[in-house]
């Protein structure tokens, strides 16, 4: 396994914003093992879905296998995830149409109220 340093992860939230398909995967990395950053798999799933979106084969495997470890309130965004998962969504859907598209969703420039 490969150790993240903080740097490196400050680095991949960079790349990240700017859509790179290896920074994403490798923050789900982060968050899935709790290198730099502490454990959580909702956040780890986000980053993984993100990569899977534009093509990173490792990131749909390490997507399945989260979905399926983690706890049904988690899985189906329970109450106490609710608004995570609300927001994982909404970044995916409105900030990327190219994902959003990939991922079987239409695209909107209209924020959700």
């Amino acid at each position: 396994m490969v150790c993240i340093d903080v740097d490196s992860l400050a680095q991949y939230e960079r790349d990240a914003k700017e859509g790179r398909a290896d920074a994403l995967y490798n923050l789900g990395l982060a968050y899935s093992t709790g290198q730099g950053v502490g454990v959580d798999m909702v956040v780890a799933h986000k980053w993984f879905n993100l990569a899977a979106v534009r093509g990173v084969e490792a990131a749909k495997n390490w997507r399945h296998q989260l979905a399926t470890e983690m706890s049904t309130g988690q899985d189906r965004g329970g109450p106490e995830n609710g608004p995570r998962v609300a927001e994982y969504l909404q970044e995916l859907i409105f900030t990327s149409p190219a994902s959003a598209s990939r991922a079987g969703w239409a695209h909107t420039d209209r924020a959700v109220s």
